[in-house]
């Protein structure tokens, strides 16, 4: 049976602190994800005194595997669109493929 490395995200986020603690005199700004990173990130901010935002991003699936990521939508005020450029080469997704997350960035 595997041990998990940690016991939950918080603790994650206080171990990730230890080795990030070197940037706290630069001045760090912490970014987290939604859906588990935001209580990391809170460990992280807390105790590197670091301001903490939450970036939104939308996944971009694989047709048939929504779960294989071919790209993202970073929200915000001039969103932005990412992709893995080789992944989608290899997938070759159908033209107009990404639908409302692609419409953001005017990619459909």
């Amino acid at each position: 049976m595997l041990v998990p490395l940690f016991r939950n995200r918080r603790d994650a986020g206080r171990r990730l602190a230890v080795a990030l603690a070197p940037y706290r005199e630069s001045r760090p700004i912490v970014l987290a994800l939604p859906r588990g990173g935001v209580p990391v990130g809170f460990e992280v901010a807390k105790a590197l005194a670091a301001p903490l935002d939450v970036l939104l991003v939308r996944k971009i699936g694989a047709p048939g595997h929504e779960e294989l990521g071919l790209g993202a939508v970073v929200d915000g005020h001039d969103p932005q669109l990412v992709l893995n450029e080789d992944l989608v080469r290899a997938v070759a997704p159908p033209p107009g493929y990404g639908g409302r997350a692609t419409a953001a960035v005017g990619g459909d």
